[in-house]
């Protein structure tokens, strides 16, 4: 693997997995706080709608698809606030809609026979110098975002209402956690596709959720937990020749696997 190293392409797909994993730690642990698990794969889904589009107009892959997400984020958003009992239906078909529009446009795509199986479960080898800054420019939006209105974004996490008698307006935050989740989505597509995205912004954050006793620690550890899974997924990927999205989710779940049977067996020892 160390020989590896001194390729172009090694060295970014190890920066990108280490920007996209503090990214899902941080967001992933918003997601999962706020019980948006759904929502988030509602816009991953729908997101391929903006790849579609992408493709057909000749644009950049991620600014069509960071689009069509934050667009998908900001409707989600309107329909869970105004018509919650209805929501689940109203994503179903969002994220129905949005891949059928993806698969439309890519079909009226005039000789583009590129292989779009990498959207669907990631190729993190395939990441350019300008994916990195995209992905850096929106790691460091995340953390100014957080850090600014931590306080902000705890309350509403945690009890909307006390944060609402505190004057926080709650449809606010509320919109810009699914906008920043629909944005981290998109850089996480490059590295585990769509059909795996929910998977790294989950595993690693149900351990840490166990291990934190706070957002803060868990976002830190959520991120650090998902940079080891990231790195070793890569590293299996390499020494195997296999899909890199695939061995990182499936180092993820084993060791989510041993993560709960430890966990068991320290509870069951006390």
């Amino acid at each position: 693997m160390f020989e590896a190293l001194s390729y172009e392409f090694i060295q970014n797909a190890l920066i990108a997995g280490i920007l996209v994993s503090i990214a899902s730690g941080i967001i992933g642990s918003l997601i999962v706080v706020n019980r948006m698990v759904f929502l988030a794969g509602g816009i991953a889904h729908t997101s391929y709608g903006g790849i579609g589009l992408a493709v057909y107009f000749g644009i950049p892959i991620f600014l069509g698809a960071s689009l069509f997400a934050v667009f998908a984020a900001l409707l989600i958003a309107f329909i869970t606030l105004n018509q919650k009992h209805r929501s689940d239906t109203f994503i179903g078909l969002i994220w129905a809609v949005g891949m059928a529009i993806g698969i439309l446009f890519v079909d009226l795509t005039p000789g583009y026979n590129v292989d779009l199986m990498s959207y669907l479960f990631g190729s993190i080898l395939a990441v350019s110098k300008e994916d990195l800054w995209f992905m850096a420019a929106l790691v460091l939006i995340i953390i100014t975002v957080v850090t600014f209105w931590y306080r902000d974004i705890l309350a509403v996490s945690y009890d909307s209402e006390y944060a609402r008698l505190r004057g926080v307006s709650v449809k606010t935050f509320y919109t810009i956690i699914l906008v920043l989740s629909a944005l981290t989505v998109v850089i996480a597509i490059k590295i585990v596709g769509l059909i795996l995205v929910i998977a790294l912004l989950t595993i690693p954050i149900y351990i840490a959720e166990n291990l934190s006793n706070s957002l803060y620690s868990m976002m830190i550890l959520s991120a650090i937990i998902s940079t080891i899974f990231t790195l070793t997924g890569l590293l299996v990927s390499y020494s195997f020749d296999i899909t890199s999205g695939a061995s990182i989710i499936l180092v993820s779940a084993l060791a989510l696997i041993v993560f709960l049977i430890l966990s068991k067996i320290i509870k069951y020892n006390n």
